[in-house]
């Protein structure tokens, strides 16, 4: 029953959503409508600069981190304490309070992943980055985190940690159709460029 808790506080932290609360606050608009139409930190950087979207990176990874730790703290286990980290995510990609419309996870999934392992927080961050700095695309580069994410978990953590994460990772990709769809077409804007409507 406490992992149960657990489990809806966790979505309840997630559905908090940073971009939009920050863009509000700066006067800047709606992300869900405005730029990319995405309510995460990589729209913010392209509307508002890197000081507000480094404000969105942590107040989205820290409603990952802190349910999770929480949920640590009281002894929730096994694969309860994954999907504890599953559903702080699921919070950002479909948040109670801003209509079901999110973001596609990214920075909430690192502070999940880094409070359920930290050894595969790690292997994630520094993926993403090394992936970011190559291809210079937010999207190519969490694309690829998400794809390495459950063999980091199947060699470094748990084993019942990894079918959750698998599920995640799905359900990350999936929300990257997209993006997905513009990088085989050429159309994908790179890191802090403007979306092109081309």
């Amino acid at each position: 029953m406490i992992a149960i808790l657990f489990i809806i506080l966790a979505y309840l932290f997630g559905s908090v959503n940073f971009a939009i609360i920050v863009c509000k606050l700066a006067g800047i608009g709606d992300p869900r409508t405005d730029g990319s139409n995405n309510p995460g930190a990589t729209n913010v950087l392209r509307l508002a600069g890197k000081k507000l979207a480094l404000l969105v990176i942590i107040g989205d990874a820290l409603k990952g981190l802190i349910p999770v730790l929480i949920a640590r703290a009281f002894n929730v286990d096994g694969v309860a304490f994954a999907v504890v980290a599953l559903a702080a995510v699921l919070g950002h990609m479909f948040p109670i309070f801003f209509r079901f419309q999110g973001g596609k996870g990214i920075a909430t999934t690192f502070g999940a992943i880094l409070a359920l392992s930290w050894i595969v927080g790690i292997a994630v961050f520094i993926t993403w980055i090394v992936a970011a700095l190559l291809f210079r695309f937010s999207s190519l580069a969490s694309l690829l985190t998400m794809i390495l994410l459950p063999l980091y978990i199947y060699f470094f953590s748990s084993l019942y940690y990894f079918w959750p994460m698998l599920a995640l990772s799905i359900i990350v990709i999936y929300r990257h159709s997209a993006n997905i769809k513009r990088l085989f077409s050429g159309q994908e804007p790179k890191l802090g460029k403007k979306k092109t409507n081309a």
